[in-house]
């Protein structure tokens, strides 16, 4: 359910489902197409009153803000706040292009140049001829779709000039020699953020599916759009947290994460569900499946069609799911280490007790498969042999090349983080999140504010968006330690140079049959930089590499319409990926069932299918269980 008193102003009417909009927006193409006239200007009475309620909200959101700021300090030194240490990356990067002027000059000739072949392609689309587009946009760049960039002159070479613009602009700072690689990727990422949010789409008079829209609603697109952002902007307590799709429209356990089953043990950090049987017989060893903390572990649960927990289930596998705690300050001194000893391995104690059974597979997704792949080692060093195949999901080991999350980590940004950490007691889930959209700011930022804020439109009721959204929180202590120890230093790649719970950890002690899916499109975990493992590894270690990216290439079951598909290669791992993609076989399909062919070697038979509760463990709660539930803003139960 949405969170109560969201700020969200109540809407005319719900989200159209996508086939109505689809139909408005072929009614809107008539209209444009036959020429009949634009609806009239919207009656001045209610726009007034429309425009009293905007500006009596917006003075109380303004009003608020100054006095946050003023009670925190906010600004930084000179007025200016830089938790990013953007300034000194783009300092040093003007210097050396100031020390190279013939360069610089090259590229500013360059630029003009394609000006100039530009203004003439222009002027000849004007007298009638149809001379080929000086730039075009990359595939799958959505911002571009309306039929007017292409077929208006004027809308045409503004895309066009944008996007000579904005690649000159990365190409340029690209090109500066001199840059140590943080401060290039940095330099880099920045750079492409400035160009997104330029981008002619994102404004009123240079979007003409805007245009459009303002002269046929009389401009009420605009004062809806107003409205929503308001409505953004109390939500988020004068800080701007877009919606991404209709709240009101999920429920956790109700129309998302309904799987059957039931909670069977808790502790503080973790509630562990066991899955209700759909087959008679079922795999003697079960499977724990490790999620990420960073995100909500229904992402493997969406809805029946394309949930991996309800397949695995219909496979005949008893699944067993650690559903994280959303933490609050109470749990502000929770360690990685208390991560290990209070979920994998509290698990497989208590997954003993609920089936009997000590031997047992898992599955360690994003940050969960760093935990595993921690706990092995952990286990290795203890004798502890329960854990008899392992599976990785888009997980990193080593954090060489960490990609664009990489651009966050640099001591001046650690911290400010830890200094925000260590007064609140933990990282607040808008803060994570937005990093994550921003890796994606065309489709997750941008594209919103288009749609909410410009369209004017309620956004789409779309359950991916919804459980993104769903943010977490990151304790204090446990989030400093993951970012330094691995993201700054690489440590946990380092055989013993890092300790958990008394034991050095050696990733090489993994001799388990091992199955690491990645995805090719990865911006969250790079696929070269999580094929590494194939070489830390003692055991005979399967790559898979799954098309799409951190999320759909995971997400992907056996459908009559393929989707992705996926690479697989027999032999043994070279030590250059690429190499290993030359060399691999492309599949149609759902690696769904390439996997479960994989971990039928390790079911040790089979036995009767269990029942949750019918073990040593009895039932607290139906699935999903309470902690999934816990939305940000909310006190967990663990720590109440």
């Amino acid at each position: 359910m949405a969170e109560k008193g969201s700020g969200r102003a109540p809407s005319k009417g719900k989200s159209k489902p996508a086939n109505e909009n689809a139909s408005a927006k072929t009614a809107e193409s008539a209209v444009s197409d036959t020429g009949a006239a634009p609806s009239g200007l919207a009656d001045p009475a209610e726009f007034s009153r429309h425009m009293g309620e905007i500006a009596a909200r917006s003075n109380k959101i303004l009003t608020e803000f100054i006095a946050r700021q003023q009670e925190t300090g906010g600004g930084g030194q000179f007025g200016i706040s830089d938790p990013l240490n953007i300034t000194n990356a783009f300092v040093e990067m003007t210097s050396r292009m100031m020390s190279d002027p013939t360069r610089l000059w090259q590229a500013q000739i360059g630029l003009w140049q394609g000006y100039m072949s530009l203004w003439q392609a222009t002027a000849s689309k004007m007298l009638g001829s149809e001379p080929e587009d000086a730039v075009t946009p990359e595939a799958g760049d959505r911002r571009f779709k309306d039929s007017a960039w292409d077929e208006n002159v004027v809308f045409d070479y503004i895309k066009q000039s944008y996007l000579m613009t904005a690649r000159w602009m990365q190409h340029t700072v690209e090109d500066v020699d001199g840059l140590d690689e943080k401060t290039r990727r940095k330099v880099d990422f920045y750079t492409k953020q400035f160009a997104d949010a330029m981008a002619p789409s994102n404004f009123l008079m240079t979007n003409p599916e805007v245009l459009r829209a303002t002269i046929e609603s009389g401009g009420e697109n605009l004062v809806k759009g107003l409205e929503n952002l308001l409505s953004d902007l109390e939500r988020g307590h004068g800080e701007l947290q877009i919606s991404m799709t209709d709240q009101d429209a999920f429920e956790v356990g109700g129309n998302v994460a309904t799987t059957p089953g039931k909670v069977v043990f808790q502790n503080d950090l973790m509630q562990l569900i066991q899955y209700a049987p759909t087959t008679e017989e079922v795999m003697r060893r079960p499977l724990v499946l490790v999620p990420p903390w960073i995100n909500k572990f229904y992402i493997l649960d969406l809805r029946a069609k394309n949930s991996l927990i309800k397949w695995a289930v219909d496979q005949g596998i008893t699944v067993f799911v650690v559903s994280w705690v959303n933490p609050d300050e109470k749990l502000a001194k929770k360690t990685f280490e208390d991560y290990m000893l209070e979920g994998p391995l509290a698990a497989l104690d208590a997954i003993e007790k609920a089936t009997g059974q000590k031997e047992i597979n898992a599955i360690g997704y994003c940050i969960g498969g760093t935990l595993m792949a921690a706990t092995l080692s952990y286990m290795a060093s203890k004798g502890d042999d329960r854990i008899k195949s392992i599976t990785f999901f888009t997980t990193m080991v080593d954090f060489a090349e960490a990609g664009d999350l990489s651009v966050f980590i640099d001591e001046e940004q650690l911290a400010a983080l830890e200094d925000r950490m260590n007064k609140s007691g933990y990282l607040d889930g808008k803060e994570m999140a937005t990093t994550f959209n921003m890796l994606r700011a065309n489709d997750l930022i941008w594209s919103f504010v288009v749609n909410n804020y410009l369209m004017g439109k309620e956004p789409f009721p779309f359950d991916l968006l919804y459980w993104n959204s769903d943010s977490t929180r990151m304790p204090a202590a446990m989030h400093s330690f993951y970012l330094r120890k691995m993201y700054q230093e690489n440590k946990l790649v380092q055989p013993g140079a890092l300790t958990l719970a008394g034991v050095p950890i050696d990733l090489s002690q993994n001799k388990l049959p091992t199955f690491i899916l990645s995805t090719k499109e990865d911006h969250i975990a790079p696929w070269k930089s999580t094929y590494a493992a194939t070489q830390i590894y003692s055991g005979t270690t399967r790559f898979c590499l799954a098309g799409s990216g951190h999320i759909a290439g995971v997400i992907n079951p056996p459908s009559d319409k393929p989707k992705y598909g996926y690479w697989t290669c027999t032999g043994k791992n070279p030590k250059d990926p690429e190499k290993w993609l030359d060399g691999a076989k492309f599949n149609e399909g759902s690696w769904w069932p390439e996997w479960k062919k994989w971990l039928d070697r390790s079911a040790g038979g089979t036995v009767p299918a269990r029942v949750p509760g019918d073990g040593d463990l009895k039932v607290i709660e139906d699935a999903p269980g309470s902690y999934v539930k816990m939305r940000a803003l909310e006190p967990n139960p663990s720590s109440k």
